[in-house]
């Protein structure tokens, strides 16, 4: 079984800054990546930001403005979202692709989802 525990969500006002941040706990043999999804009303879930090894990965919207970072000593990834602005509105979700073991198969994890709302 693997927890993942996300905080830092809220409410800020357009051009503000906010810092996400999971913890992946449980039975984790090795992570593969890590990254964070997000879900707004009446849209399907996409991809904000993913880290494998040293290789970030950004959606277009995000770029230059998002900065997603690792400790791997610790499971935890975060995510810095600077100007932010109402698009970015969503529930943000942390997504872990870990394996138990050596020659295990991978698995992904998701958070339970953290609140991102943007004031303009």
């Amino acid at each position: 079984q693997v927890q993942l525990v996300e905080s830092g969500g809220g409410l800020v006002q357009a051009g503000g800054s906010l810092r996400l941040s999971c913890v992946a706990s449980g039975n984790i043999f090795m992570i593969d990546s890590m990254g964070w999804y997000r879900q707004a009303p009446g849209k399907q879930r996409e991809l904000v930001a993913s880290i494998t090894g040293n290789k970030m990965v950004y959606a277009d919207s995000v770029k230059g403005r998002f900065t997603i970072s690792r400790d791997g000593a610790e499971n935890t990834v975060n995510l810095r979202m600077n100007s932010l602005n109402p698009e970015d509105t969503a529930v943000y979700y942390c997504s872990v692709k870990h394996r138990r073991g050596l020659f295990s198969a991978p698995v992904t994890s998701w958070g339970q989802g953290t609140q991102v709302t943007v004031s303009s």
